[in-house]
């Protein structure tokens, strides 16, 4: 049998099982390591174990604990509701002021957790509520929570992009960097298309009413300094790491000890909240670190296997594909896998695949994490199985209909294509903080 018959039925083999309800770790690990007994012996056990001691050995995953500890600490804290009383009060004057709000909300949950899980539940449970109660409309103000928290897997400390660095072995600071100005640009493109909607439709996202305008100043320098905590948080973290005095390791603990400190200020910082974000951060750093090590192992044995050359010879020698139409078929693979898989699953099944394939096109691998990311975005909401679509199912009120949601999201996935397109087009929108911070 050939080796590139043995790669196809790997492949097969591995969607076969996830299809069965098996968890990603265990199918991807389970096929990598059984393939590897009758190529290479007993001693193709050996590719788990050395896999294994490489993930042990990589120092940056120490940022993935501290930085899940870090948002569950502020969300478990409530400092949230802060954040989102501060956009009520300043931004509810202006038509669709408070859905703009939200979107920055999202940035700024989506700075502090790295998942967008968490933008989503913060969202949904907050300002959702809030939204629907001043008569918003709730098509719309779904698809701006829905879109906002899809940024928690682009706008750094993303634990999406912690993953990515480790199967494509590129440094984990270089690509929260990366994501910095294309979070931004996307955040800004969200509200653009708020801004515009709302002023040819100002019923659909109407102002505060006269009462609720009338805050006291000093109120409203209140609720502004308990907002700014978090971005005082995360200016503790990322300033040193920005201008060279931290490693990305110590600016995440850095970070998660100014969440607990923060907390314990506001006298938020019970028994509960600590063992809460505890328990979250060890389950959530446990998934991961299984999926990262049955990446490796999967990806070692295709690389053993030369699959990556056979794809290439594929697509460029009998398909003669330019290196970029090979780029925009690997994206749209990523958007169809993205109505039944989540990010994780994607990334461990096909970035063994598309990563070494990226590098011999000549791609960059920093930009093209970005372009993955994004693609990610997308496919989160795209139908019928967009992993954001259920979550809003789940946590939106009964007067919000499945219906509701699949339309709501419609205008944000043309919004997120303009800024994939962009990125595609302009990748320096990518590269050029990495480049300058790295290059100092």
């Amino acid at each position: 049998m050939s080796y590139e018959a043995i790669a196809i039925i790997m492949f097969a083999c591995m969607m076969l099982m996830m299809m069965t309800g098996q968890r990603i770790f265990a199918a991807i690990g389970f096929v990598a390591v059984i393939v590897a007994l009758p190529l290479w012996g007993t001693g193709g056990f050996n590719i788990a174990f050395s896999a294994s001691m490489k993930l042990m050995k990589w120092y940056p995953l120490l940022t993935l604990p501290l930085f899940i500890f870090m948002g569950y600490v502020l969300s478990e804290s409530r400092m949230a509701d802060d954040l989102y009383k501060m956009f009520h009060v300043w931004m509810g004057p202006l038509n669709g002021g408070l859905a703009i709000g939200t979107i920055l909300l999202m940035v700024l949950i989506s700075a502090m957790n790295g998942l967008s899980v968490a933008g989503m539940a913060i969202g949904a449970t907050i300002a959702l509520p809030e939204l629907l109660k001043r008569g918003y409309d709730k098509q719309m103000v779904t698809g701006v929570i829905q879109a906002g928290s899809s940024l928690g897997i682009l706008v750094p400390p993303s634990v999406v992009l912690v993953l990515y660095a480790m199967i494509a072995r590129q440094p984990v600071g270089q690509l929260w960097l990366a994501g910095v100005f294309p979070g931004l640009m996307m955040a800004t493109l969200f509200i653009l298309y708020v801004v515009i909607r709302c002023k040819f439709q100002p019923h659909l996202g109407p102002a505060l009413n006269d009462d609720e305008r009338n805050v006291p100043l000093s109120e409203k320098l209140r609720l502004l300094r308990a907002g700014a905590l978090p971005f005082i948080i995360f200016a503790a973290m990322m300033v040193p790491f920005v201008n060279g005095w931290t490693s990305l390791v110590e600016s995440s603990a850095i970070g998660a000890l100014t969440a607990v400190v923060a907390a314990v200020a506001k006298r938020r910082f019970t028994r509960e909240v600590f063992e809460n974000s505890t328990r979250k951060t060890l389950a959530i750093s446990c998934m991961f670190m299984w999926i990262i090590l049955a990446a490796l192992c999967f990806g070692a044995v295709f690389d053993g296997l030369g699959a990556v050359k056979a794809i290439e010879g594929f697509f460029i020698g009998q398909l003669g594909l330019s290196p970029w139409e090979i780029l925009i078929l690997m994206q749209l693979s990523y958007l169809i896998l993205g109505t039944f898989l989540d990010d994780t699953a994607m990334l461990v099944i096909v970035a063994p695949l598309y990563v070494p394939l990226v590098k011999m096109l000549g791609f960059d691998l920093i930009w093209y994490g970005i372009l993955y990311t994004i693609t990610c975005q997308i496919a989160y909401m795209t139908p019928p199985f967009g992993y954001n679509l259920f979550l809003m199912r789940a946590m939106a009120p009964k007067e919000v209909s499945l219906k509701d949601i699949y339309i709501s999201i419609i205008p944000f996935v043309f919004v997120m294509l303009i800024g994939l397109a962009l990125v595609t087009a302009f990748p320096q929108i990518a590269l050029w903080l990495p480049e300058y911070v790295y290059g100092k």
